[in-house]
């Protein structure tokens, strides 16, 4: 069931952005992928309850109510390799967000390649999928209210964490969309208009563990190395015992 979105007001969302309300739906990925046809812009896509949310390699993400689950999608027109560098982009969009919402910006981090961290536990997860017709799906998915519980999460991963929990602040998935969309408009065309070097740049500014040690898991493999930058590429570059590597895909864990 399609609801109203008279409730956003025209003042502060971004021109030509469309916005688009669920009640229920299974994941707001796959809503995107079902309506690709009609999507000849960006367009956001709000669940106010999903009930088969995705993460990265096909895990779980839970919502209870109140969590903010949304996706935007919107035609692409560059390589691959950069589309995927749009991670970062989403990702800072969330941290703008947070920081406008809460009116601060102790305790929130980046972690590569694409969580928002709260007090040292993940916050938020960001999956980006390719749609048909060089579209493209960025998934948001923010705990508002209740965090999954600590033993759904794999082993050795950040505990998860909710913003009213840990801040005493609450924010309705409408009020969190309303001032998202504005965040990732200005991220967006900082990207398209200067690339990915202020990307980069801001990122590192607000990334967890730089400089410090940590583990990268690629498939069956982990390597240990100190967390030195995040590539032109997007890649995480490790100093390890033996050498400098750069790993353009991996789980990390603290």
């Amino acid at each position: 069931m399609r609801l109203s979105t008279d409730w956003l007001p025209d003042t502060g969302w971004p021109h030509g952005v469309e916005r688009q309300v669920l009640e229920t739906v299974d994941s707001t990925n796959a809503e995107a992928a079902r309506m690709v046809e009609q999507i000849t812009g960006p367009r956001w896509i709000l669940a106010l309850r999903q009930i088969r949310g995705r993460g990265r390699r096909g895990r779980d993400w839970r919502d209870p109510e109140g969590n903010f689950a949304a996706t935007l999608a919107m035609p692409v027109a560059e390589e691959p390799a950069k589309v995927a560098l749009r991670s970062f982009v989403a990702a800072l969009a969330l941290f703008d967000t947070l920081v406008a919402l809460t009116g601060r910006s102790e305790g929130f981090s980046l972690k590569w390649p694409n969580d928002v961290q709260l007090n040292g536990g993940k916050l938020a997860g960001i999956l980006l999928e390719s749609l048909p017709g060089q579209k493209l799906a960025i998934g948001f998915g923010v705990n508002l209210r209740a965090a999954p519980d600590a033993g759904e999460v794999e082993r050795g991963a950040n505990r998860p964490v909710a913003l009213l929990p840990e801040t005493g602040i609450g924010v309705t998935p409408e009020e969190f969309l309303a001032a998202l969309a504005p965040s990732y408009a200005d991220r967006e065309a900082q990207f398209t208009t200067y690339g990915f070097a202020p990307i980069r740049e801001a990122w590192l500014a607000r990334a967890a563990r730089l400089g410090e040690r940590v583990t990268a898991r690629t498939g069956a493999h982990d390597i240990d190395g100190t967390f030195e930058t995040v590539d032109e590429q997007g890649c995480l570059v490790l100093s390890t015992p033996a050498g400098r590597r750069a790993i353009p895909a991996a789980e990390v864990f603290f």
